[in-house]
């Protein structure tokens, strides 16, 4: 039987996905919300983790390598990530956090179940439309952490929050912003969420 975590904002989009997986393999699938993530990944030990790439707290989550408030979220569960082609800078940013399948929303359920099948088994998923967007997507010029400072700024966490969640002393996190702000030409903090949230980096 092979453990399943579906990751999902929206309550009855992951409650589809969960009922869908159930209902096409020996899948013992839990859904959750992003509050009880790391609780359900820890009792579950799940084999893979479905992540939907347009959950704002998916951004964080992925880039801050995998982890969630400060504590690891998908180690050592494999991810899969659900994507879009128009956001060719979302998949950037989960090839960096390392995730092993990536699938297009806008394909089959089946895709779905297939992808999950070869990441439980150690091997790697693509689905062929997304290949020709990594191909298409312009380097990520953020470093890893620049990015988890940015996409937690980009939800409205103020510098004391993001410093406590990620461990930092609040002028480091202040050096960061400066550096995001620098590195994509960004007139200010703002805009540079801006120009990340075009690119698909947050």
């Amino acid at each position: 039987m092979t453990k399943v975590l579906v990751l999902h904002s929206v309550s009855l989009v992951r409650s589809a996905l969960a009922a869908l997986l159930r209902s096409e393999g020996p899948f013992e699938v839990t859904s959750a919300g992003w509050r009880t993530a790391v609780r359900q990944a820890e009792s579950l030990r799940p084999d893979v983790t479905v992540v939907d790439l347009d959950c704002p707290e998916a951004t964080a989550v992925l880039a801050d390598n995998g982890r969630a408030d400060g504590q690891v979220l998908t180690s050592p569960s494999p991810v899969l990530v659900l994507a879009s082609i128009g956001a060719p800078g979302s998949l950037h940013r989960a090839f960096r956090a390392e995730a092993r399948g990536y699938v297009d929303k806008d394909g089959s359920p089946g895709r779905l179940v297939r992808a999950v099948r070869k990441v439980a088994a150690g091997e790697r998923f693509i689905d062929a439309s997304l290949a020709s967007a990594f191909m298409e997507a312009d380097p990520v010029p953020l470093s890893p952490r620049e990015l988890s400072v940015l996409a937690r700024a980009a939800e409205g966490d103020s510098i004391p929050e993001i410093a406590r969640t990620l461990h930092l002393a609040s002028g480091t996190v202040r050096n960061y912003m400066a550096a995001a702000t620098r590195k994509t030409g960004a007139r200010n903090l703002i805009d540079a969420i801006r120009i990340s949230r075009r690119a698909g980096w947050v």
